[in-house]
């Protein structure tokens, strides 16, 4: 099969595909382009492991020398919080002492086991991430032992990124020291808001004074690179609100900033407070666009570096390596309880109960909770997600991106006569018609309005790929 023998999107009629792929025709594409944001993270279908086989194929991949290795990162969970904040959905255990010990041990039995896999010492990670949860829950002691364990076992480039995710509360010049001696060389604070009452109606802890003194302690000291995230669109967070947000980003001296939506999703403790009148609704989606176009603004206006739609460094130093990894098709080795990753092309989710996760450890297992099989186009699907978080599609890369999965025997050989850009080209024409992107015959850019939705153009070329593609036939 060749190109020309593919199905058109044109005979299959652009103008009568939804508007969740289209997108709405308006002169306010920024705020009206589509009715909210479809999901968190844009991604394609994957097919279900059954229980019985997911341990061995699982000790199969990971006892085996690949071939040939790309990007690979670590991803370590710490499922503890001593908060839950009112926006979050992923909240598993309150913080306790002898609990977070518990955890710690037989933690450091997986990462002993992972690291002594052929798959795991047959080549560098370039990133390693520490999230949750809230990882600086650990003791000093134990943050200073998972970096130098992590340094210790796992094979890592010269420069590979480390990264402790955390809370400023209770993060003690004894606990950024300790950080620093295990081998961490980045640091990311969820701020989310500088502003007190915003802070204290979503549940965060510590005021404004206390958060922004201490990262700007923090990033003076210039012993890592320090980032924090902001999130817009929270309760009592109007747009001036939002502006001393940003104002207090550039007063923190901070290294660089993520600019996130807040993304409602059913089962948060904010859902509830809303329904019941304790809580104002939050902003909606066209004031969470004028929020992003303000944050945008801002960070050209101060001669902040994009690395991403959503990121922004200060200098150099800030690189953000496993945030933009973990977009592509670069394989994620999970470890912990709730950890999430892929591995030679299957998905791993890790138990997020504790004593099914210890035991599980215990035994020497794998401990998984779910395996996945990826799609067969799963790394064009990668390219895809990580082009729109960049802002620019390239042909070539796709071209690239098909050609690296049939060298690697993942799909036919009849797909490298595909040209996915040029077959998509009649859905770009119409996003660009409603002012979504700047398209010629090499490259796709997304506007301002492209870059606010940029999740939903991913999901949206993504669909229509599984679609109307022959995937049939790399199964």
């Amino acid at each position: 099969m060749n190109k020309e023998q593919l199905p058109s999107i044109n005979k299959i009629h652009v103008e009568s595909m939804s508007v969740d792929i289209v997108g709405e025709n308006t002169p306010d594409p920024l705020r009206f382009a589509f009715r909210q944001k479809r999901t968190a993270h844009a991604g394609g279908m994957t097919s279900m492991v059954a229980e019985s086989e997911q341990q061995p194929i699982a000790q199969a991949i990971l006892s085996t020398t690949p071939k040939q290795s790309g990007k690979r990162c670590l991803y370590v969970h710490i499922p503890f919080c001593r908060v839950r904040c009112t926006y979050c959905n992923f909240f598993q255990y309150a913080s306790s002492q002898s609990l977070i010990d518990d955890y710690f041990a037989a933690l450091m039995v997986e990462l002993e086991l992972k690291a002594r896999q052929a798959w795991t010492q047959a080549a560098p990670f370039h990133a390693v991430y520490i999230g949750g949860g809230t990882p600086t829950d650990l003791t000093a002691a134990q943050i200073k032992r998972l970096g130098q364990m992590i340094r210790q076992h796992f094979p890592l480039t010269t420069d590979c990124e480390l990264t402790l995710e955390g809370r400023i509360n209770r993060f003690t010049d004894e606990m950024f020291d300790s950080a620093l001696e295990g081998g961490f060389n980045r640091f990311s604070f969820g701020v989310q808001s500088f502003d007190t009452q915003v802070r204290r109606k979503a549940k965060r802890l510590d005021d404004k004074d206390v958060v922004l003194e201490r990262i700007q302690a923090l990033s003076s000291s210039e012993s890592a690179p320090i980032v924090i995230d902001l999130l817009y669109g929270l309760p009592y967070q109007d747009l001036t609100v939002w502006q001393q947000d940003l104002n207090d980003f550039l007063d923190s001296g901070a290294h660089g900033v993520d600019l996130y939506q807040l993304i409602e999703m059913g089962g948060t403790p904010m859902k509830g407070l809303v329904e019941n009148g304790r809580l104002p609704e939050p902003a909606d989606t066209p004031t969470k666009a004028t929020m992003f176009e303000n944050g945008v603004n801002f960070m050209a206006k101060h001669h902040m570096r994009r690395l991403s739609v959503n990121h922004w460094a200060r200098d150099n130093r800030e690189r953000s390596v496993y945030n933009s990894l973990a977009k592509t098709s670069a394989e994620v080795l999970p470890l912990g309880a709730g950890a999430g990753g892929n591995v030679g092309g299957y998905g791993f989710m890790q138990h997020r109960n504790l004593d099914t996760y210890m035991a599980s450890v215990s035994k020497g297992e794998m401990p998984l909770m779910m395996m996945t099989k990826s799609a067969p186009l799963a790394a064009l699907h990668a390219e895809i997600k990580a082009s729109f978080d960049r802002g620019v599609l390239s042909a070539s890369l796709l071209r690239k991106a098909l050609a690296q999965q049939v060298m690697a025997n993942q799909i036919p050989a009849m797909y490298m006569n595909i040209d996915v850009y040029g077959y998509c080209l009649p859905l770009f024409k119409k996003w660009e018609s409603h002012g979504l992107v700047d398209v010629d015959n090499e490259y796709l850019s997304l506007t301002l309005a492209g870059q606010f939705w940029s999740v939903s153009l991913a999901q949206a070329m993504i669909e229509v790929l599984q679609q109307f593609l022959p995937a049939q036939a790399a199964a």
